[in-house]
């Protein structure tokens, strides 16, 4: 098991509707191609725009091969045109792999 952290940086005034999408739909398409999201976060500066999410991984090849279905997913193809209509609500988003140490357990 790995976790991936994705840092979206929001386009100014999108804040509200990346949640939005998330909330209405996101989860849910994450979790119909094997992704399990299990937290969100948003920057304590509201300034900086940049919502944190966690994902659920079993391995690398896995991780690519659900993330290929989600992105070719015709209804999700839909959604993301309907959400963007007024303009990306993302400019930029960073990915980060990591996995557990030995020497921490999270109780």
């Amino acid at each position: 098991m790995f976790y991936e952290l994705r840092v979206c940086h929001v386009n100014p005034s999108k804040m509200q509707a990346i949640q939005d999408r998330f909330r209405d739909y996101g989860i849910e398409f994450f979790m119909k191609h094997g992704m399990k999201v299990t937290q969100f976060w948003v920057d304590i500066d509201e300034a900086s725009n940049r919502l944190y999410f966690i994902v659920e991984h079993a391995n690398l090849e896995k991780r690519n091969f659900n993330y290929d279905r989600f992105h070719n997913d015709l209804e999700w193809i839909e959604i993301k045109r309907i959400t963007e209509f007024d303009g990306p609500l993302v400019s930029k988003i960073e990915c980060f792999l990591m996995k557990d140490v030995s020497f921490f357990q999270n109780k």
